[in-house]
């Protein structure tokens, strides 16, 4: 049978900054137990199921580990199609390229400065024949956050 407990540890000082770290232990047989730091984002999100599905319950363990429950069958059934690697944290954001890299945004400003008449699509048209991949909306972007707009005469 598994036992989890809740172990504070305090640690050392560092940078002159107390800094409490959370254990969690899984009791074992003869008195070894199996600890995992709450920092340990996969290690805290199996302990939270195992405990929510074979020991305490789904609504303690949920509020020990603090997700919802909605969150806790989220994870509850990423682990059942794809095991342990499915719970693993990935990188925020997108794995797309950025289209407005500094040299593309440079290219705008320049093309602005040499016609300030010039629309965002023309602009979008004379990158692309010079190979560069940027939509109208992505030049109209750039204009805007660089505050390159016309001016109206009054």
């Amino acid at each position: 049978m598994i036992i989890f407990t809740a172990i504070y540890k305090y640690s050392l000082l560092l940078f002159n900054q107390h800094i409490w770290t959370m254990k969690l232990s899984i009791k074992g047989i003869k008195g070894k137990d199996f600890v995992i730091d709450t920092e340990d984002s996969l290690g805290t999100k199996l302990a939270m199921l195992f405990e929510g599905h074979c020991t305490i319950g789904v609504l303690e363990s949920i509020k020990k580990y603090g997700y919802t429950e909605q969150r806790y069958y989220q994870l509850l059934s990423k682990f059942q199609e794809g095991g342990s690697q499915a719970l693993i944290d990935k990188k925020p954001g997108s794995d797309k390229q950025p289209v407005r890299t500094k040299d593309v945004v440079n290219q705008i400003i320049r093309h602005r400065f040499l016609d300030p008449f010039t629309s965002a699509g023309v602009i979008a048209q004379k990158l692309k024949q010079t190979g560069y991949k940027v939509s109208q909306r992505s030049v109209e972007r750039t204009i805007t956050e660089y505050g390159l707009q016309k001016k109206r005469m009054s």
